[in-house]
């Protein structure tokens, strides 16, 4: 709705990680600066941790782009609990290699063949593993015999590492996993972003789909922005879309604090509405007099619009019906038609 109303051309906030919105922040810019350091070295794991919703599957995906297949046959695995022969299975899947009824020394043949032909062909192969925390010990031992693969004496297998926080305190504590430890030879933090970058982040990624100044925004939205979401980019962008839909719905020509603010109010009070009249008036009350009408408003436009969406629905199935009677009439009439041209018998 809000894309339309202000001549977007698709959606700059949806939550599924795409990497045609890559921005650059400092942080960003440090890890794609660490990843261009492993892929240089050739060898050995790199490790980026972060929060939920920090960007590291973005940075995935913006590294894959940017890589040149001819050089680097980049892989990605979205990793589950899995044990060692399992992450083994994944890794040759990954690669297109066929597993089934394939024993593990078969296949750990089969997958090293590859790498290794892949190498003679002037091309090494990176293995992005992400959800890095949720794998056992098992599995991680596995990444790392699998990076003893060589050819000449040189490694031509990179392994990039990408886990939540706790990862990183694991891989630094864990004594079973120390010598998958000293094999990292470069590990990065992706941090929120900074307040001042929260700005530049939004309007970026408006510009991506026709943004041309409408809304416009002011600095205390941006404040607001950072105030509620620390700088992390998931929750910016379901921020956002919440914010470009109240702002359309009120035909707003910019998008200031106090708008911001009423749609964090409205995301806090979400439940209360959904399930308790009652305790929705009661909740708002508590609310600055401020946030209470733009709150109120919105809740009632998105009903008008519930409302008018089944109003469609059943004008489409009286429609729908009359259509049915009318072709069903039509052919009755055709029959009845038919009948009376028969010759008698």
């Amino acid at each position: 709705m809000y894309s339309d109303h202000y001549g977007l051309t698709g959606r700059p906030f949806q939550l599924t990680p795409d990497p045609r919105f890559w921005f650059e922040s400092s942080t960003h810019k440090k890890a794609m600066a660490y990843l261009g350091y492993g892929l240089a070295q050739g060898e050995g794991f790199i490790v980026v941790t972060g929060e939920i919703g920090a960007g590291k599957t973005t940075l995935t995906g913006h590294l894959m782009e940017t890589v040149d297949p001819a050089r680097v046959n980049a892989v990605r695995i979205s990793s589950t609990q899995v044990e060692g022969d399992d992450m083994l299975r994944l890794v040759a899947q990954g690669l297109g290699v066929a597993t089934t009824g394939v024993d593990k020394a078969a296949l750990l043949a089969k997958v090293e063949a590859f790498i290794q032909e892949r190498g003679r062909a002037g091309q090494k192969t990176l293995l992005i593993v992400d959800e890095a925390q949720s794998l056992p010990n098992s599995a991680l031992e596995e990444l790392r015999m699998l990076s003893n693969v060589q050819m000449g004496g040189q490694a031509v297998l990179q392994i990039f590492l990408l886990g939540q926080p706790e990862f990183r305190d694991r891989l630094a504590e864990s004594e079973m996993l120390e010598q998958l430890r000293q094999r990292v030879i470069a590990t990065h933090h992706l941090s929120a972003m900074d307040a001042n970058e929260v700005g530049p982040y939004v309007e970026h990624r408006l510009k991506l789909v026709g943004w041309t100044g409408k809304p416009a925004f002011s600095t205390d939205a941006f404040a607001a922005l950072y105030r509620y979401s620390g700088g992390v980019p998931r929750k910016i962008n379901n921020l956002m879309t919440r914010v470009l839909l109240m702002a359309s719905l009120d035909n707003a020509t910019q998008i200031d604090g106090p708008l911001v603010e009423a749609v964090i109010a409205d995301l806090g009070n979400d439940h209360s509405i959904a399930n308790s009249p009652t305790a929705f008036a009661k909740t708002s009350s508590a609310l600055p007099t401020a946030h209470d009408s733009m709150t109120l408003d919105l809740a009632a436009r998105v009903a008008m619009l519930e409302a008018h969406v089944d109003e469609q629905g059943a004008a489409l199935r009286r429609v729908l019906g009359l259509l049915v009677e009318w072709v069903e009439a039509d052919e009755a009439r055709a029959a009845t038609s038919e009948i009376r041209r028969a010759p008698a018998a």
